[in-house]
Formats: C-alpha cells, structure tokens, sequence
C-alpha cells in the first residue's frame, strides 16, 4: 500500500512540475525579468496566525523561498536578491536575534550541500550587506558559502543579511571617498600637481567631478547585480524598508496579501504578468534617465 501511495505521490509530483513548466514556456514568450527580488514579510506574524512555536514561521518560510528560487531559476531569471535581515533587525530581542542567527548558520550550511538547490541550478552565492556586524560562526559561514558557489555560473543569488540601503549608500560614498583619495596622494607624491585637476578637468568644474556617480555605484554591496526588476513583499506592505532604495527607481513593486510562509506559483506568475504588461513603460523612465 505505502508503495503504491508513493508512486501515485511520485506520479502527482511529476504532472505538476510538467504543467508548471508548460506555463514557463508559454510565459517565456514575453519579457523574463532579469533580476527578482524579494522582502520576505510576514513570518512572526504566521506564527501567530497558526498558533505555532516560536520561529516555526521563520523555518516555514524558508520553504516558502526554496520554492521561489526553484521557479525562478526554471523560468530563467538570472538574478534573485533577498532581504534576509536587517541592521535594524538586531534591535529585536536578543533571545529572537540570536535564534534567527541560528536558523540562518544553519541555513547556509545546507547551501553548501552537494544536492543543494544552489548546486542543482548552478548558482552563485553572495552575502550582501555589512557583514562585520553578523556573529563570526555566522560570518565564516558566508564566506564559505560564496566560495565554494564561486564557479557556478548559471546564476545568482545575494542574501542580503546585516543590510539597510542607507547603510549601504554612506559605505559606497566613504569608499570612493576613500579611494579618491588615495589617488590625490599618489598624484601630489609624485609631483603631478595637485591632484585634483588631473582627476576632475580645470580649477573651475574639478570639484564637481571629483566623485562620479559610477564612482559610488561600484562600491555599493550589490554592485555585482543589475537593478531588479521586479521587487515581491509579502503581507500587503508596499513599504521598502530600507531595501535598495537606490537601485529600485524603476522597478515594479507587487505586493500580495499573503504572509511570506504562504506566498505561491499563482503569486509568482500573477507577479510576472503584471511585469511583462507594464514592462514597455519601465523600459521608457529608464531610457529617460
């Protein structure tokens, strides 16, 4: 009985991933995003909801993202961001802190499993985000995750953890502060004048050139990516929360009512949908940049 139980399971199974990615296909027709990501909202409160223990959500919906990954990755989006904790998220009690710390060691750690879905799909891992903050078990462990990722090279996934945009915006603009800097005193050291004429044009316009816009995009946390696409919160919120405010000027942000734990493939293609119809328009207000 159990095999035949199995088999029919097996068979279910099957039919579906079929039939999803028949979907896929047709939907493949339109624009795919290049880049999707996520905040995930709404797993304390699905707790509660349920009645469940205490990080039960949490560990619910990280289910929930092993799911959009694999759509993702099956309909060929190549870039997936998602906000996995938040600077401000220490401020929680340290009893949550450090449990969510612990979900998180964990979950890195099957990321680097052989028969993860990252290894499955050939993806590369980056940790976004002011890493120093993160405990160093937890530190170590990302950085051994995005080592041993380094070669995949189908796609991407950042995990944004000890990150807020505006964290990530004052450390871009103090690097390239930095880094201009440095090369002031290389060209004063050497005799080339005073520097800042060589690097910004004439005394009347060198200050406004000093520091470029290409200068502090390149030393933004996800400098490696393209800005989203599309940007999925959960439970309703059509709040960023300090989440790539400055990548995310034209994107489009989908909202469904659903907590993180519960969000589905029916999000996920309504999500695409309204990407591919209002596509040509975003395409115009970049092009207006």
């Amino acid at each position: 009985m159990k095999k035949i139980s199995g088999r029919v399971i097996q068979i279910y199974s099957n039919l579906v991933s079929f039939l999803r990615k028949c979907i896929f296909f047709i939907l493949s027709v339109g624009t795919i995003p290049n880049h999707i990501a996520f905040i995930m909202d709404g797993n304390r409160r699905y707790t509660k909801k349920w009645n469940l223990m205490e990080g039960a959500g949490h560990k619910s919906g990280f289910l929930a993202l092993m799911s959009m990954l694999k759509y993702c990755y099956e309909f060929g989006v190549r870039y997936v961001t998602i906000y996995a904790f938040s600077i401000e998220n220490f401020k929680r009690s340290p009893e949550e802190v450090q449990s969510l710390m612990d979900l998180i060691l964990e979950k890195i750690e099957e990321l680097i499993k052989e028969e993860s879905i990252v290894n499955h799909y050939g993806v590369r891992v980056y940790f976004s985000g002011n890493l120093k903050l993160l405990s160093e078990p937890v530190r170590l462990a990302a950085e051994r995750a995005m080592l041993a990722t380094a070669k995949n090279s189908n796609a991407v996934l950042s995990i944004c953890v000890a990150y807020t945009s505006t964290n990530e915006i004052v450390h871009a603009i103090q690097e390239s502060c930095e880094e201009k800097w440095d090369e002031i005193t290389i060209l004063n050291s050497s005799g080339a004048g005073y520097g800042l004429i060589s690097l910004g044009g004439n005394k009347h316009n060198e200050r406004d050139h000093l520091i470029k816009l290409t200068d502090i995009e390149s030393h933004m946390y996800m400098a490696f990516a393209p800005d989203p696409d599309i940007i999925i919160r959960t439970s309703g919120e059509t709040r960023l929360s300090n989440f790539l405010l400055w990548q995310s000027a034209n994107c489009y942000l989908y909202s469904p009512s659903v907590l993180w734990p519960e969000i589905g493939l029916r999000q996920f293609l309504w999500a695409i949908l309204n990407f591919q119809r209002i596509q040509f328009y975003l395409d115009r207000k970049r092009k207006q940049l």
